[in-house]
């Protein structure tokens, strides 16, 4: 079942783009988080957004905001997707799906990729905001107008 507005974030682990351990009680319950799901490292749409986020990721931290993308992909397809775009923020490799699974994240065209879906949480860690749209330009726009009410 989908995570709603409203309710609170699963705790999750995962391997981050330095190899280490990543747990989310490290920022979740303490400051706003912008969480988003994406499909694959490296292809057209998901670089697009995840340069986007890279972009306005001093107005992301000028709220108080940290950025975490979620993909599927390993470890090593994470440091050069990074190191390649100089992406400032977290990603975090969900191999297993669980976090995908734990967060119910849909899967987009006929089931087939996996979906694209950002959460923007407060430092509650309650869900504020959930926006799931193929475009991936659009999910910082709303990300960024979510964070500014709260």
């Amino acid at each position: 079942m989908a995570l709603q507005v409203g309710e609170t974030i699963p705790v999750f682990s995962a391997i981050d783009n330095h190899g280490d351990l990543f747990e989310s009680t490290t920022v979740i319950g303490k400051k706003p988080v912008v969480i988003y799901f994406y499909p694959k490292d490296d292809t057209r749409v998901c670089t697009e957004q995840a340069c986007a986020f890279r972009d306005q990721y001093e107005d992301f931290k000028a709220l108080g905001a940290e950025v975490i993308g979620i993909s599927s992909d390993s470890l090593q397809s994470h440091i050069k997707f990074v190191t390649k775009y100089q992406l400032p923020f977290i990603l975090l490799s969900d191999f297993d799906k669980k976090i995908r699974r734990a967060f119910g994240v849909p899967n987009d065209l006929l089931g087939l990729i996996p979906g694209r879906a950002t959460y923007v949480v407060d430092k509650k860690g309650v869900v504020q905001m959930v926006f799931d749209s193929t475009s991936g330009k659009i999910h910082i726009e709303k990300a960024l107008e979510m964070l500014k009410t709260m």
